[in-house]
């Protein structure tokens, strides 16, 4: 599809144009529905979900299974949790009414906002293009959706999906880099998604602003875990090693670094150590062989991953596993990384890769100490197995969402919000979240009998103010 500043500005009037936001917004539940099962449909072909693996392999060399886990699955998920509650996220939400409205009924009504810009990632370049596209739909919006260019392949399969499925006055596909992205941000649309980094988020932010559009900007940021050596240490770096080596470390919600009680950690890097080969190198042929093992999306984002660990070893950190890596490959191993600190780049960026700083503490509260320094995050990680110590990393941090004792599953609960707050975000998804987050909750006051207004209308009689008083309590 051509991607051009004319044909972008064509789209938008197309799916802006009044009478086409008014069709869409009266649209009914079954042929919402009927709209949301083509992609389902579409996503269940074996030979859609070969096309669909083939390309994430040349973006990502993604395995099939991760393509099946973290890809398919959670569209099948959403869709079905969509088809079974859409009738009654639609439905008008009656509220009660207080004394002074006596005669009228109140209710909320949830209408379309109307032109949607979605603009997803290259990590997980289906899942996070169709998540929010789903939700987009069954709200009853016209919706542009911009790929990330970074996984050109998997974006070329999602427009001719796209262009597959729907007219494009409904959904339409825009590919290409900076250029068309700057071209949409322009155009006043009634609300912007957004799935990236927190750099670029700023930029979403600010070009939403000159047109007041609303806005959801899923980010990252540093997710930490928090280990006070009081659970199955074993079981929990096994948990750690499966998050932090899945798609390569190229998750938002992956863990980023480990805090972890100084007693631990000897056993920690023992376990880990035996968990990665037991992944990826049971056969010891290495890691660079194994078919289950992702690579890094690109050279830009491999060279910055390795200035992370270049830096931090300048600056005194130490390679406790791992720290191989090929470059022509994007190839990089596991890493653990002790004798980390504040003034390393490692701890002031998103890695978004395979490396993983460990810090130590002894006692809790220099943990809260420490995360009370940094930027609120996607997530944190809760690993214990007392009670109190649970509750009080809970009480004391501030974060997106919280995993105890698991790893990377906030966002798998379609019944749960997912999101960040301040650096890692604004807005929640997940389930009516999302649908909300696509909606205008419109209040509406009917009146059924009587006109209790006429008692306030002028000539103002004191009595009945006195009245009023009372039932206020003024």
């Amino acid at each position: 599809m051509p991607s051009n500043n004319s044909e972008i500005k064509r789209i938008f009037e197309l799916q802006s144009e009044p009478t086409n936001i008014v069709r869409l917004r009266n649209s009914t539940y079954k042929e919402r529905i009927e709209k949301i099962k083509r992609l389902q449909n579409f996503v269940l072909s074996e030979a859609n979900h070969q096309i669909i693996a083939e390309a994430l392999y040349k973006d990502l060399r993604k395995p099939n299974e991760e393509v099946i886990t973290t890809e398919i699955t959670p569209i099948i998920l959403n869709t079905k949790h969509v088809l079974k509650n859409l009738k009654q996220w639609m439905k008008d939400e009656h509220v009660p009414s207080p004394i002074t409205m006596v005669g009228m009924s109140s209710y909320v009504k949830y209408e379309s906002k109307g032109t949607i810009l979605l603009i997803s990632p290259w990590n997980y370049p289906i899942f996070l293009s169709i998540y929010p596209l789903i939700y987009a739909i069954a709200a009853g919006n016209a919706v542009i959706l911009k790929p990330s260019e970074i996984s050109s392949h998997t974006s070329k399969v999602i427009a001719n999906m796209i262009q597959t499925l729907y007219e494009e006055h409904e959904v339409a596909v825009i590919e290409g880099a900076v250029e068309e992205s700057t071209e949409l941000l322009k155009l006043p649309f009634n609300h912007i998604h957004f799935t990236g980094s927190p750099n670029v988020g700023k930029i979403v932010m600010e070009a939403a602003a000159k047109n007041l559009s609303g806005i959801t900007l899923e980010l990252g940021g540093k997710s930490p875990v928090i280990i006070d050596g009081t659970g199955n240490t074993r079981e929990i770096t096994e948990k750690i090693a499966w998050g932090k080596t899945l798609n390569c470390g190229q998750t938002c919600i992956a863990p980023d670094y480990i805090l972890i009680q100084k007693n631990e950690l000897a056993t920690f890097i023992s376990h880990f150590k035996t968990t990665v080969n037991k992944f990826y190198n049971s056969g010891n042929k290495g890691l660079d062989k194994a078919a289950e093992y992702g690579r890094i999306v690109n050279d830009k984002n491999f060279n910055r991953v390795e200035k992370l660990l270049q830096d931090a070893l300048k600056k005194g950190a130490k390679i406790e596993y791992g720290g191989q890596h090929k470059k022509e490959e994007k190839f990089m191993e596991p890493t653990l990384l002790t004798n980390v600190n504040p003034e390393m780049l490692i701890m002031q960026e998103e890695i978004f890769g395979p490396l993983l700083p460990i810090i130590t503490f002894e006692k809790n509260s220099d943990v809260i100490h420490l995360l009370q320094k940094m930027p609120s995050p996607l997530a944190i990680y809760i690993m214990s197995g007392k009670k109190k110590n649970i509750q009080y990393f809970l009480e004391n941090t501030v974060s997106g969402g919280v995993g105890i004792n698991e790893l990377m599953l906030t966002p798998v609960n379609p019944n749960l919000p997912f999101g960040g707050v301040n650096n890692s975000g604004i807005g929640k998804s997940g389930g009516k979240h999302s649908f909300n987050d696509f909606s205008n909750p419109k209040g509406v006051v009917k009146k059924n009998f009587g006109n209790l207004l006429k008692l306030v209308y002028p000539p103002y009689k004191k009595s009945i103010f006195k009245y009023f008083k009372n039932i206020v309590k003024i």
